[in-house]
């Protein structure tokens, strides 16, 4: 039998669980590391590559093992290096939405190229021209950088001349997004797989929880979701999807708003807000990723029961109430780290909710939320 061998760039844990979900399939995977990545997520999980500069493409692929694709698992990944690769085997998803996803004013630049609305936003490169974007656009504004602003990293929030006037000198010159801030009543997430073909599934629309930034708890299917604003987000997905020629998972982070489903952010991989589908789907994210990049058929992505899973924020400790399953990354212990999560399914959304509290309350004490 011909093995089948996906190489990733990078040695996350995402890189880890797709492996894992992807392994009883029979796939071989390789691992490529960029600019001295900690590789221990991905240890034992397939052959390690470590890149460096001036490294020739065609020995990297050959060290990885010739796999027949090649993914990402994070958005900040080299372009470039991704496009020499592709010379090598196909890459997937494409370079170009890499390049869209990783600067904020691409993504959204590309979002409404493609018809779908998002808050009001204008372009920045310096303390001027944030002050000026504020000026139009009203408080309370966000101020994103373009590149390397993730869970909360990067970003600010302005409620008022004094708190805009205290960011002068604290923001150098650089490309940033300015955001009209939006009064939405939460924030929810879809996660589809599409393969080159056009084959598309969608899982369940989730409902995030985030804590100074970062993502918390994400609880699906999303409660109390009326079947329109379902439909919308898939049609949202499907659109950007079809238009960008995409393959593997995409993820959609939106807000309900009352004007409407507004897009806040994509990612072009496996998200954290999916990895409830681990054990409350029938094919996980993951294994729906290397299934689409590979055109092997998509996996059944129905829940049978109501899912949350939950972050584990700076705690690497298996916490001791029933649960159904927690995974954790073998990453070292640094305070608001993503050490792992743990999921919860229950035959109701009420009992879930219960169970939730009483598990945040096990992770992180009496305040139910991380130091």
């Amino acid at each position: 039998m011909t093995v089948r061998r996906v190489g990733i760039v990078g040695c996350g844990q995402l890189a880890q669980m797709m492996a894992q979900e992807a392994r009883p399939l029979g796939i071989e995977f390789s691992f490529l590391a960029e600019g001295g990545e900690s590789t221990a997520c991905v240890e034992g999980l397939g052959t390690i590559v470590q890149a460096t500069d001036g490294d020739d493409t065609e020995s990297l692929y050959r060290a990885m093992g010739s796999p027949e694709v090649i993914t990402a698992e994070r958005e900040q990944v080299s372009v470039e290096l991704l496009r020499a690769l592709e010379k090598c085997c196909p890459v997937y998803p494409r370079p170009d939405a890499f390049e869209k996803t990783q600067h904020r004013l691409r993504e959204k630049n590309a979002i409404t190229a493609a018809g779908l609305p998002v808050a009001p936003f204008l372009p920045a490169n310096n303390y001027d021209e944030i002050f000026t974007a504020v000026e139009k656009l009203g408080y309370p504004a966000f101020i994103k950088s373009c590149e390397n602003g993730y869970d909360g990293k990067n970003q600010w929030r302005v409620d008022s001349d004094e708190s805009l006037e205290a960011l002068r000198g604290r923001v150098p010159e650089s490309e940033y997004v300015v955001e009209k801030g939006i009064n939405f009543s939460r924030e929810v997430s879809l996660i589809g797989a599409r393969t080159a073909d056009g084959e598309m599934v969608t899982y369940p629309l989730a409902e995030n929880d985030h804590y100074r930034g970062t993502l918390l708890v994400s609880t699906a299917p999303a409660p109390d979701v009326s079947e329109a604003l379902r439909k919308t987000a898939q049609d949202y997905l499907s659109t950007l999807m079809d238009a960008w020629d995409y393959v593997g998972v995409l993820a959609m982070e939106c807000f309900v708003s009352d004007d409407g489903l507004l897009v806040n952010e994509l990612a072009p991989r496996v998200h954290n807000s999916g990895h409830w589908t681990l054990a409350g789907a029938k094919t996980s994210q993951f294994a729906n990723h290397v299934r689409a990049i590979l055109g092997m058929p998509l996996g059944d992505t129905d829940s049978e029961r109501p899912a949350v899973m939950i972050n584990m924020l700076g705690v690497d400790k298996k916490p001791a109430l029933a649960n159904e399953g927690v995974w954790l990354y073998g990453k070292g212990l640094r305070p608001g780290r993503k050490m792992g999560h743990v999921i919860l399914l229950d035959a109701s959304q009420r009992a879930l909710a219960e169970r939730t509290q009483a598990m945040l309350e096990a992770l992180y004490g009496e305040s139910r939320r991380p130091a």
